[in-house]
């Protein structure tokens, strides 16, 4: 498969995003729930080797104006996570009486790789009590087992060679699978949550794809979620230019003089400031200015990856925003497989 976009996200949405400007769009709708705004994409047969991205539903719970540490709207969230969920089991079919499996993927031992070990390691499993009391087991009491299987570079098997060999051993219907992502935009890491029917690729979230895991692969319902975690640097240099240009552009409009420019005194919606014109680019960034988004990318891989410089970056507040995240994640799956929890 040959992508015709060179950007490096996991996120659907941003590939779409991204396809637009080449006349490919997706069957999309918005939804706002509190804080949390929800976007629903399917990507048709038709679409998936033009976006890069496997056919399939596509759910992005876009967080950024909650406060994951406030106990009411990450109970929010969690409640929005939870009805996309039941929603997803439902288009596959999966019912309460079929044996579910959560894999946690990723590396334990770095930070920004660990949601999935630690959304594992919090969520309720059931499949002992179904085999050694299944007559003790309430109603509304799913059936379900767990594993966090590592990485490759740990234990030198594939991931999907070991869920493929525990599938085959104790029969499972469907299986959900939480890892760490990599996002483009740089507003999007910790602060969105992507969910889909369409599987995963281990370790796609820092360049590291291995098999993927899906319906075709195993044989059986996969049920991905995600969470960018990471962006890369020339992600970050190329937002930045653009973040600057736009500053540049509110400056203009405000009749602000040059030396006062340099000077920022107030907070600025850098997101939504549009980009000012190609003229104005080039007036402020020269040639540099004067390169299409694809050109500045390439130029910045260009330069940056020889060099070793193309480092994956994470917020310095990572390690309580994978605590919270996970616990959001862990108490979503809980409610949507098993309907005691409640």
């Amino acid at each position: 498969m040959n992508p015709i976009y060179n950007i490096r996200t996991d996120l659907a949405l941003e590939s779409i995003d991204e396809g637009q400007a080449n006349q490919i769009s997706s069957i999309h709708d918005v939804k706002t729930f509190g804080k949390v705004t929800v976007h629903q994409n399917i990507i048709t047969k038709e679409m998936s080797e033009s976006l890069g991205k496997k056919e399939g539903i596509y759910y992005l719970l876009e967080i950024n104006e909650s406060n994951i540490n406030d106990t009411d709207d990450l109970r929010n969230i969690e409640n929005v996570l939870t009805d996309i969920l039941k929603n997803i089991l439902k288009e596959e079919q999966i019912t309460e009486n079929q044996k579910g499996m959560i894999v946690g993927l990723g590396n334990m031992n770095i930070t920004p790789d660990s949601l999935g070990p630690m959304v594992v390691d919090k969520i309720i499993v059931t499949r002992h009590m179904f085999v050694l009391h299944p007559e003790e087991v309430s109603p509304g009491i799913a059936n379900i087992c767990a594993i966090a299987p590592g990485v490759m570079g740990n234990t030198g098997i594939e991931t999907t060679d070991i869920i493929e060999s525990i599938i085959q051993k104790i029969d499972i219907d469907y299986l959900i699978v939480i890892d760490a992502l990599a996002a483009r935009e740089v507003k999007r890491v910790n602060k969105s949550i992507q969910v889909t029917n369409a599987g995963i690729s281990p370790g796609s979230g820092v360049g590291n794809h291995r098999k993927e895991l899906s319906k075709e692969t195993i044989g059986c319902p996969v049920i991905a979620i995600g969470v960018p975690t990471v962006v890369d640097a020339v992600t970050i240099t190329s937002s930045t230019f653009d973040f600057l240009l736009r500053y540049f552009q509110q400056k203009l409009e405000e009749g602000v003089s040059n030396a006062d420019r340099l000077v920022i005194q107030e907070k600025i919606d850098l997101q939504n400031t549009p980009l000012p014109s190609e003229e104005t680019k080039k007036h402020f960034l020269g040639e540099f200015g004067a390169l299409t988004d694809e050109e500045k990318r390439s130029l910045l891989i260009s330069i940056l990856t020889p060099n070793g410089l193309n480092m994956m970056v994470t917020p310095k507040e990572v390690d309580l925003d994978i605590e919270n995240l996970s616990d959001l994640i862990g108490g979503s799956i809980d409610k949507a497989l098993h309907p005691l929890v409640h």
